[in-house]
């Protein structure tokens, strides 16, 4: 089985950010770099998804997602933050990990099996701390490539 979604080492890294909007802006730029997307798209859309609810699910992590015309296959981008932020959280906590994901505008299961598989990640206890302690953006894609492979298997 092939991965769900696509994550390249350039779409990783750590970031300084001090609320939820600069999360948000610096993920759009992120994902217009990698991925060659127009940056104010990705951000019209995943602001319009934030506001059906907050993509933080728990434990210091958000998902933020969205679709978008211009793609072909789900692509991915993993901040981890120099210091959480609040994210109006299911649990009320701060993120400290962000995973972006965007998929194609006509993806419905593909977008939620992405998502399933993000989410299964991220509860991953060991990948979590490892992603925490992680000394820099090879390493944290490293770990994540590595888990990605583990959930298409």
């Amino acid at each position: 089985m092939t991965a769900l979604f696509t994550l390249q080492p350039e779409a990783v890294g750590t970031i300084d950010a001090d609320s939820k909007q600069a999360i948000l802006e610096q993920l759009a730029q992120r994902f217009a770099a990698v991925y060659g997307l127009n940056p104010v798209l990705v951000l019209e859309r995943i602001e319009e998804r934030e506001k059906l609810g907050s993509t933080g699910f728990g434990r210091g992590v958000a998902i933020p997602h969205a679709r978008i015309p211009e793609l072909s296959r789900p692509v991915a981008a993993f901040f981890r933050l120099t210091s959480p932020v609040a994210f109006d959280a299911a649990d009320g906590m701060p993120v400290d990990m962000v995973f972006g994901l965007l998929s194609p505008e006509q993806a419905g299961a593909a977008h939620l099996h992405a998502l399933a598989a993000i989410s299964r990640m991220m509860r991953d206890e060991a990948l979590h701390a490892a992603l925490g302690e992680a000394p820099g953006a090879e390493a944290l894609y490293a770990l994540l490539a590595n888990g990605i492979d583990r959930d298409a298997a």
